[in-house]
């Protein structure tokens, strides 16, 4: 089996009974924030030919830097065959046959698939958090060897993914893809703390996937992207003493090396040849220009940054205009959505104001009302450039943590915890989104009584972390007097089961010999 990387989560799997592009990425994501680092536009003649006329092509999500939409409609053959992960929904199959692919095997979650001597299954999470579309990790074998392509899935069962035999290589996500803590108005000295405790939460999540799938070797990959629009150019993790969460390869590297893990750095065309001997890794340049990419990276990036200004600028050029009836067309879209969804108005609380330049919005969440701002008191806030705001309402996009919020090209408030619920309302802007929000909102803060419980550190608790469900027994750590779930960094103390991280979330734990 040969994997070679594409850039970012991309990957063309081969193999001798067939080929999977994975994950392709080239145009630039979330409103050109995000470009694919180290850059792939520059990739060989030949590598592209292989990619574009693969047997298989596999999406892994709906996220813009998973799914190309651009490069797909002119590049990938429509004759590729699209493996599509067993989501609830439907909503990643219909857009692909928008896209013309027609040639759709739609897999069911964790059940393995002979492709004429290549095997595959793929792994589904569906979490409202990761948005209602869903998440998924791809596993190829090839009867010789196994690969694991997790990406930036979140994956709860790790059990899972190991069921189907011991991984060679396993590539996964270790760095942010997140907004937040950037974009919150904070003192420089609480960010610096925000944001050292989410890279630190980012890479004890990616080593506890490394320690329980044990593969013979890691590749870091879906992340860190480049921001080279000079607005953000600041969320580049050049120095480390940015105020950032994006570290990038070699930075994870570092810390598998420390725990006796193997690691392979690759760059777009690096070429990983798997036996079961082991791996062997070609590089596209020689070896000290992919040592100078991050030695040197702020050249690098500015002069990655020249080569895609003027495009930048153009493309700039593109977001739509105010227009005169934007309050009106929010509210005939998202009242409708918000009477279906009385629990998750509730678990809000609050009104929710959007400042945009000269006009500002509220979203009245207890009375299920939006409206112009009327000098009303509000516990959170976000800022954003009006023509943002424009184009993704003119796109009718559905989930704008994926069209805006990713961006990082805005300024957020909050007067108290954070408030997944809220997020959740913005992932979530179709009827058959909102349905799903809801129901997971009633489930979350309705739990059924009796659930399984474990012992850890001499408490017992309940295994279901109360914020997404990640089995406490694989991703919970006691710090002190603290249980943090590793999975998304989640805190509880251990003494009241008060959550440290959010106000709505409650750990049912006691002491082990307490008999109550």
């Amino acid at each position: 089996m040969k994997a070679t990387s594409i850039g970012h989560a991309g990957i063309l799997i081969e193999t001798p009974y067939g080929s999977i592009t994975c994950d392709p990425w080239f145009e630039p994501a979330f409103f050109a924030s995000w470009f694919v680092f180290p850059r792939n536009d520059q990739l060989s003649d030949d590598l592209l030919h292989r990619i574009e006329h693969a047997d298989y092509l596999y999406i892994s999500h709906l996220h813009g830097d998973h799914l190309d939409d651009a490069w797909l409609a002119n590049h990938m053959s429509r004759d590729t065959t699209v493996l599509i992960p067993g989501f609830p929904t439907r909503e990643l199959e219909l857009h692909m046959r928008s896209l013309g692919f027609n040639n759709i095997i739609r897999t069911v979650d964790g059940e393995e698939i002979d492709l004429g001597g290549m095997r595959v299954a793929i792994h589904v999470e569906t979490s409202i958090s990761d948005g209602p579309g869903g998440d998924s990790t791809l596993v190829v074998s090839d009867g010789e060897t196994r690969l694991v392509n997790q990406n930036d899935c979140r994956t709860a069962d790790l059990g899972a993914l190991t069921a189907h035999g011991p991984v060679d290589l396993h590539w996964l996500q270790y760095s942010g893809a997140i907004w937040y803590p950037m974009v919150y108005e904070e003192t420089p000295e609480r960010m610096r703390e925000l944001v050292d405790a989410k890279v630190d939460s980012q890479f004890s999540r990616a080593l506890k996937y490394v320690e329980m799938i044990n593969a013979k070797a890691v590749v870091p990959s879906a992340g860190p992207p480049a921001f080279l629009d000079p607005e953000l150019f600041q969320f580049n993790m050049i120095t480390g003493d940015e105020l950032s969460i994006f570290p990038d390869q070699v930075s994870f590297l570092d810390r598998l090396q420390a725990t006796h893990h193997t690691g392979i750095l690759a760059i777009p065309g690096t070429e990983i040849d798997i036996s079961p001997q082991g791996c062997t890794v070609h590089h596209p340049l020689p070896d000290a220009e992919v040592e100078a990419i991050f030695s040197h990276k702020r050249d690098y990036l500015t002069r990655y940054q020249a080569d895609w200004m003027p495009w930048l600028q153009d493309y700039k050029a593109t977001w739509h205009p105010p227009t005169t009836d934007l309050v009106q067309t929010l509210r005939a879209w998202w009242e409708p959505l918000l009477a279906m969804a009385p629990t998750l108005r509730h678990a809000v609380g609050a009104n929710c104001l959007m400042r945009l330049g000269d006009l500002s919005i509220i979203l009245d969440f207890p009375a299920g009302e939006v409206r112009e701002y009327a000098d009303e008191p509000y516990r959170f806030r976000f800022d954003v450039q009006r023509e943002l705001v424009e184009t993704v309402v003119a796109q009718r996009s559905v989930d704008w943590s994926n069209a805006l919020f990713l961006s990082c090209r805005f300024r957020a408030w909050r007067d108290g915890a954070f408030n997944e619920y809220l997020y959740n309302f913005f992932k979530s802007l179709s009827v058959e989104r909102m349905r799903r929000a809801e129901a997971e909102a009633r489930r979350k803060l309705d739990p059924p009584d009796g659930s399984e419980e474990i012992e850890l550190g001499g408490y017992v608790m309940e295994r279901a972390c109360p914020h997404r469900q990640a089995d406490l027994s694989v991703f919970g750590e006691i710090e002190d007097h603290t249980l943090v779930c590793t999975l998304h960094g989640w805190r509880f103390d251990l003494e009241t089961g008060e959550c440290l991280t959010a106000s709505d979330r409650h750990l049912r734990v006691r002491r082990a010999n307490d008999s109550r």
